[in-house]
């Protein structure tokens, strides 16, 4: 028997990336939305979602989330098991430009998909919040119940969908899982973040600009790694139908380690260092005994594997950048 599954945000980097793991099993029938909006390129989002059109069972719808009355067609013509939340402004610096679309997106669009998840008694929804939500308070490694400190509209924002899930989930049998994700990276990512970053301004032959002169600690987490473990999370028995999880390696990186790796392959730019970035945390690191306790043997992807993987994949993919 066919299982429908929403994906929102199926032209992002995560959504695209777990369309294509569910698709490998032929019982997946995906509805993927997403608005494709211009944060970061265009180009990309097409070019991930021809690959998933290939696909005989996905189908894709676009819409914002704020588009309350399209999306509730979607529900009404088709009943869904789960649904996956990865629509969102992302962004953690483009937050001090434009807030308004982080109000927009991720708290309104977020309140009107859970709305109709509850409306139509939707058996689980997940939905990414963020490692941001943790601000920069210690001690370290971050637990699912540590204090929590956000410093900007996208961490608070993801830390408001926390809270409306948790409130909507004392009135609906909805199991709600919230993800905290840690630094994804991989194949397929977003070129506004470090890694891919730091390989265009290395094909255009332009400096970066490494902000606390690369003196940070990041939490990566390869995408496979990331796609893995939110999918063994569907058959895990939840404690009660409101969880949080952290999805990290718990493996802090320093930036500059991550840009050896890179230079290692003749790969290189001129590197301009700069103060820290009011918008930056110095360190993320994550607990993640929690969401590995039920899931024997799973091994994380080495770093310097996933890293070379991403370098591999966009050199095979330069026409896209």
């Amino acid at each position: 028997m066919t299982e429908k599954i929403l994906i929102t945000g199926a032209a992002g980097f995560i959504g695209f990336s777990m369309c294509q793991m569910l698709l490998k099993n032929d019982k997946h029938h995906i509805i993927g939305i997403d608005n494709l909006n211009s944060y970061y390129s265009p180009k990309l989002k097409k070019k991930r979602l021809e690959i998933l059109k290939k696909n005989k069972n996905f189908k894709f719808y676009k819409l914002d989330l704020i588009e309350k009355d399209k999306l509730k067609k979607i529900f009404v013509q088709n009943t869904f098991k789960i649904v996956y939340n990865f629509a969102a402004q992302a962004g953690v610096r483009y937050s001090y430009i434009n807030p308004k679309s982080y109000c927009d997106s991720n708290i309104t669009g977020f309140n009107n998909l859970l709305e109709l998840v509850c409306s139509y008694k939707v058996k689980k929804f997940f939905f990414a919040s963020s490692s941001s939500v943790y601000g920069d308070i210690g001690p370290f490694p971050k637990k699912e119940n540590s204090q929590l400190h956000p410093l900007n509209i996208y961490s608070l924002s993801k830390l408001v969908n926390e809270q409306i899930a948790k409130i909507y989930s004392k009135k609906i049998k909805t199991s709600i899982i919230g993800l905290r994700f840690f630094s994804i990276y991989g194949e397929w990512g977003r070129p506004d973040m470090l890694i891919l970053k730091y390989l265009i301004a290395s094909k255009k032959r332009k400096p970066f600009e490494l902000f606390n002169y690369g003196n940070h600690y990041r939490d990566f987490t390869y995408i496979k790694d990331a796609v893995n473990l939110v999918l063994r999370l569907d058959k895990v028995k939840l404690k009660s139908n409101f969880e949080i999880f952290n999805v990290c390696s718990s493996n802090p990186i320093k930036i500059t380690k991550i840009i050896d790796v890179i230079n290692k392959e003749k790969i290189k730019t001129k590197i301009i260092g700069k103060p820290i970035h009011n918008a930056d945390v110095l360190k993320t690191y994550g607990n993640n005994s929690k969401i590995v306790k039920n899931m024997k043997n799973f091994k994380f992807t080495e770093y310097r594997t996933g890293v070379g993987n991403t370098i591999n994949w966009y050199l095979k993919n330069l026409n896209l950048f």
